[in-house]
């Protein structure tokens, strides 16, 4: 829409050359709207897939090994992973290879994540599905040990996130898997439903729904696609979205919403 009013605009003013740069910023402009900020032309996207990636693996490596072994359950969490990104066996090897050099102690990830905010910096929607997807990792196991609580945090500081910020995510993912597997919880499963979304019993109708959409919205396919989040794990953030859902249709019900 907004290419052909700055294309408009643009010759309007300007003639030819004016119309050329006004179709030119309303495209960039329609391109944000869609992709939120931080996005690229879809066709630029490759490389900040592949560093996105890597940034995954490697992490969920580190965060696998902190607490001292690697344990089945990670194991078997990172292999379902693997299959839902449907890798051929080249790309499953790279993974692999990925969360070793990860999980080896004398690792360090600090040159991963200089990396990662080098491509992937100005993408709120990636950074944010990160962090959940690695939240979601350190749980696989069923407790969040206090060692890769440790580790998130570390990245979390790496990507922008101040403590605070970071713990609200930590406990809107840590009462959404509460919600997992598409099964509604009971009324008495209220209290996680709001620690989900973010907010209390106290918030208004508007406040709750202010935080649903705003949930819901980083796991906007066309914005994660913009961003550069591979199409393949789009699925596994729309699963993400509908333990959110869960969560609100259970407010939505005790509230008359």
């Amino acid at each position: 829409m907004f290419k052909f009013i700055g294309f408009i605009a643009g010759y309007y003013f300007s003639g030819f050359f004016g119309a050329l740069l006004g179709l030119f910023v309303g495209s960039f402009i329609d391109r944000m709207r869609v992709y939120g900020p931080g996005a690229l032309n879809p066709l630029q996207n490759a490389h900040r897939q592949a560093v996105f990636l890597e940034t995954v693996f490697i992490s969920m490596g580190k965060l696998a090994k902190a607490d001292g072994r690697v344990s089945q359950q990670e194991i078997d969490h990172t292999e379902a992973f693997i299959r839902k990104l449907g890798m051929t066996a080249a790309n499953r090897q790279q993974a692999i290879a990925w969360f070793k050099q990860g999980a080896d102690p004398e690792f360090d990830i600090g040159q991963t994540y200089q990396r990662f905010m080098a491509v992937c910096g100005q993408t709120r929607n990636l950074k944010y599905v990160l962090l959940v997807y690695l939240t979601v990792m350190a749980l696989a196991d069923g407790h969040l040990h206090p060692a890769e609580e440790a580790v998130l945090f570390n990245i979390a500081g790496r990507v922008g996130y101040d403590r605070a910020t970071f713990q609200q995510l930590l406990d809107m993912v840590l009462n959404q898997s509460r919600f997992a597997g598409g099964k509604a919880a009971s009324t008495s499963s209220l209290d996680d439903a709001y620690k989900a979304l973010g907010v209390t019993k106290d918030s208004t109708d508007q406040e709750v729904k202010r935080a649903y959409r705003k949930q819901m919205s980083q796991y906007h396919p066309d914005k994660l696609i913009g961003q550069g989040l591979p199409e393949d794990m789009i699925a596994m953030a729309t699963e993400q979205s509908k333990e959110i859902q869960l969560a609100y249709d259970l407010i939505k019900k005790i509230r008359n919403m």
